[in-house]
């Protein structure tokens, strides 16, 4: 089992005991998405001495925690697991890290990604975006999902999309080819 580093940080006790099935690694646990000054505190101590992963849900309150830590923590790297790959088995729970498998949270935690901490260039255009088919259109939600899970960014909307892109620094030969791949699996 490959040993990590960093400190993974994630929502609840469920994903640190689903992450001990895929990786050897530390977890420091959010306890929901009103992350108190306290854990903010034990965060920055933590990417000091260790450097910390954050591996939130692929949901609203994920993305919620992970702009607070980013935002407090300046560069965090970040794991992103795909929606598909969060969706609980039982009716009626909610997506999450804890229903990832093993295989896809060793994915997820092979494509990392670490925020600039200088002002990132914008790589990638608005035109491009529209040439892409990613901001409108009857297929653009599902394009923007899939090209989120090809690139490892997760999914986000529209607007979201291009501050999303120049945060990670996407370039745009692996911007171009994960959209050409997107318009193969169309056909």
């Amino acid at each position: 089992m490959k040993k990590i580093k960093e400190v993974i940080v994630v929502e609840g006790k469920d994903d640190t005991k689903r992450l001990a099935l895929a990786v050897d690694a530390d977890t420091l646990e959010t306890n929901g998405s009103a992350i108190s000054e306290a854990t903010l505190a034990q965060i920055k101590t933590l990417q000091a001495s260790r450097g910390v992963i954050v591996f939130t849900d692929p949901d609203f309150s994920g993305e919620r925690i992970r702009k607070t830590i980013s935002a407090a923590v300046p560069g965090v790297k970040h794991a992103f697991l795909p929606r598909k790959a969060g969706v609980p088995t039982k009716a009626g729970g909610s997506l999450g890290v804890e229903h990832a498998s093993p295989a896809a949270i060793q994915t997820a935690l092979a494509h990392l990604y670490t925020e600039q901490i200088d002002e990132p260039q914008q790589l990638i255009s608005h035109h491009d975006l529209i040439a892409a088919s990613l901001l409108a259109g009857p297929t653009a939600r599902q394009r923007r999902e899939q090209l989120g899970e090809h690139l490892g960014i997760g999914y986000v909307n529209g607007k979201q999309l291009p501050k999303r892109l120049q945060l990670f620094q996407i370039q745009p030969a692996d911007f171009w080819a994960a959209v050409d791949q997107l318009t193969t699996e169309e056909k």
